[in-house]
């Protein structure tokens, strides 16, 4: 990906580039576009974008086992309500893909699970027989139930998980090269001097975010709607509830993955939307890197936009709202993954194993608190302000933003 940021940088540089068919200014509106092997209209732009965002997000969200019992209009409401929320924020739909990733890698090397079946653990895909899902660790190193669980989550088929998924390598792959397709696309209008629109840098970054979490996602199985059952039946002593009730305060700490509390959904019979298995392990260990992972792509999404840092803008003022909101939301990642590694430098990573702070390292962590609450408010409105500039900036093209691209450059010439 950095790959792709360093060609785009290059390619805007001042190179030489082909000659076009037509001057860039030849054709002042959609109206004078006669030769449609030589030109696009407003709806192609949107077209592309609005279908390269579709194919992405379909096949690239997968959702955790749902509740049991629900319609099909429950279900695809479900999964519409995480697509909306990885094309307004890709970047939290990321952070649960690489925790459901790291959790699964974990499970495979402590449990010999496959990657496979370590992502249907995580996803709530395994239950018992009392119908209350296996989620954690201490299920899996209970001294009774613990050696007959593992052994039913190896003895299950990979091939009866696959089965369950919706998904497969082809279906993923045309999503892939949907992306890729549009990523050589605004490559090759950059090459050839011809106007990237702001609907299509944002669609560009979305699509660059989109393979990261498809990547990450690969060996998971997709739309899952029924669980196993494994091991003999356990009832615990709390009542059985259809799922984990929770605040807003705890829905926004799972969503961003700092808040895991198994014994809430062993009581349940599903698991929340952004569940991903919490393995017990120091305070930190799969939050660290899934955090550092998460600020990397969002600087990368960021960079993405400043690629449009010279685009045509319909008003000066709207120019420096996206270059600021640009910088902002590719600056504002590294420095929350700098000041989470200025915490846990300070203080430890667990509170239970705190030592005596000095009144600087009180000032000094208290400051760094204070720069996460602020930061994250400014991210999210930067992020809203760019989403309007896409929109707005429809409304006046550079006559150049018609003119389509001329692939017969690339092609051999006898």
């Amino acid at each position: 990906m950095l790959f792709i940021l360093i060609l785009v940088h290059l390619l805007s540089r001042n190179s030489s580039a082909a000659s076009l068919p037509h001057p860039l200014n030849a054709r002042g509106s959609v109206d004078s576009c006669d030769d449609i092997n030589d030109c696009r209209t407003l709806f192609d732009i949107i077209w592309g974008c609005i279908a390269t965002i579709f194919a992405c997000t379909w096949v690239s969200v997968h959702p955790n086992v749902p509740p049991p019992d629900q319609s099909w209009l429950a279900l695809l409401w479900r999964k519409l309500k995480m697509m909306l929320l990885a094309i307004i924020a890709p970047e939290i739909m990321v952070s649960f893909a690489v925790r459901q990733f790291l959790g699964a890698q974990m499970l495979s090397k402590e449990f010999r699970f496959s990657r496979t079946h370590g992502f249907l653990f995580c996803m709530g895909g395994f239950v018992s027989s009392a119908g209350y899902p296996i989620v954690s660790r201490e299920q899996l190193e209970d001294p009774t139930l613990g050696p007959e669980f593992q052994a039913a989550i190896r003895n299950t088929n990979t091939e009866d998980i696959k089965d369950k998924s919706k998904g497969d390598a082809l279906s993923k792959g045309v999503a892939l090269v949907q992306g890729l397709w549009f990523t050589v696309q605004c490559l090759a209008r950059l090459h050839q001097r011809l106007a990237v629109t702001e609907l299509e840098a944002a669609t560009l970054a979305f699509a660059v975010l989109i393979i990261f979490m498809w990547l990450f996602w690969w060996h998971k199985p997709l739309d899952v709607q029924r669980p196993i059952t494994i091991g003999p039946s356990k009832v615990p002593n709390a009542q059985p509830i259809p799922t984990f009730q929770m605040n807003r305060f705890q829905w926004f700490a799972y969503t961003l993955g700092f808040a895991s509390h198994p014994e809430h959904v062993q009581s349940s019979t599903t698991v929340p939307t952004f569940w991903s298995c919490p393995l017990d392990s120091p305070k930190y260990t799969i939050q660290a890197p899934s955090f550092r992972i998460t600020t990397l792509v969002g600087t990368i999404f960021g960079a993405i936009h400043c690629a449009a840092w010279n685009s045509h803008f319909p008003t000066t003022s709207e120019m420096w709202m996206w270059r600021s909101c640009a910088l902002l939301i590719a600056a504002i990642p590294a420095v929350l993954s700098l000041q989470i590694f200025l915490i846990l430098a300070l203080h430890g990573p667990q509170s239970a194993m705190r030592t005596y702070m000095t009144p600087f390292k009180v000032k000094m962590v208290s400051l760094l608190q204070w720069m996460e609450r602020t930061g994250i408010p400014i991210y999210i409105s930067a992020r809203l302000v760019l989403i309007v500039l896409t929109l707005t900036g429809l409304r006046f093209l550079p006559p150049s933003a018609f003119v389509d691209i001329s692939w017969s450059m690339y092609l051999p010439h006898i």
